[in-house]
């Protein structure tokens, strides 16, 4: 695919599943927790609850893993009848506090990439999730040195981008956003005017996935990060 990345002065990164891992703790999480709860419902009964309630509670917590830990013990609660033990609340929490100190795994080739393109252009992150969690995992990962800016969302909606790109004074058409989500870091992008590189993470959240019809859009696909260095 042929595209033209001559104009762009600023990239943005997004961060979770695309600078480190992040989805896989998520579904390891998921796991451990469907066991804890194995004598209420069976596994799939509970998956589809606990998503139904992180769904519901997107308004009021937000995305991240504190808002994981609240629909976790929210669902065990309902599934449960009210039943459920304090022991295994307590469990669901420290299922939780793993998930915030887990040490932060760098995806392959992604340092390299940032060391090539630091020097060559205005490099962001534009991230969604709990504002302290990201910025523990950005510190811990080493890798602020390469950024000029770090932006946590509220959400990554059209709106979002262009009020950010605006605040900061980058022209839309100068601007490419790169990420695993086509839902959060490129559909938003192409429909204000800017430019997105999909870089796939090998598990998706069901709430980002997007239904074919909607990926009818001009935007390249990598399956590594590093490959983008061959069109900047």
């Amino acid at each position: 695919m042929e595209v033209d990345f001559s104009a762009i002065t600023t990239i943005g990164f997004d961060a979770d599943d695309t600078l480190w891992v992040n989805e896989t703790y998520f579904r390891n999480t998921e796991e451990k927790f469907a066991e804890l709860l194995e004598g209420y419902e069976t596994k799939n009964k509970i998956d589809q609850e606990l998503f139904k309630m992180e769904i519901k509670n997107l308004d009021l917590y937000g995305y991240g893993i504190k808002g994981f830990m609240l629909s976790m013990i929210e669902t065990a609660l309902e599934l449960s009848n009210n039943e459920v033990s304090q022991a295994t609340l307590n469990r669901i929490l420290n299922l939780g506090k793993v998930m915030i100190s887990h040490p932060v795994e760098i995806l392959s080739g992604v340092e390299e990439v940032l060391a090539e393109l630091n020097s060559k252009y205005r490099l962001l992150v534009l991230t969604k999730g709990d504002l302290l969690d990201q910025e523990r995992k950005l510190e811990r990962s080493g890798l602020s040195k390469y950024f000029h800016h770090v932006e946590v969302l509220s959400d990554k909606k059209e709106t979002n981008y262009q009020k950010l790109l605006d605040h900061l004074e980058i022209e839309v058409k100068e601007f490419l956003m790169i990420g695993n989500s086509l839902k959060s870091d490129v559909l938003p992008l192409l429909n204000i005017g800017a430019k997105a590189v999909h870089v796939p993470f090998h598990t998706t959240w069901q709430h980002e996935e997007v239904s074919v019809e909607n990926r009818n859009h001009n935007y390249l696909t990598l399956n590594t990060l590093d490959k983008i260095l061959a069109y900047l």
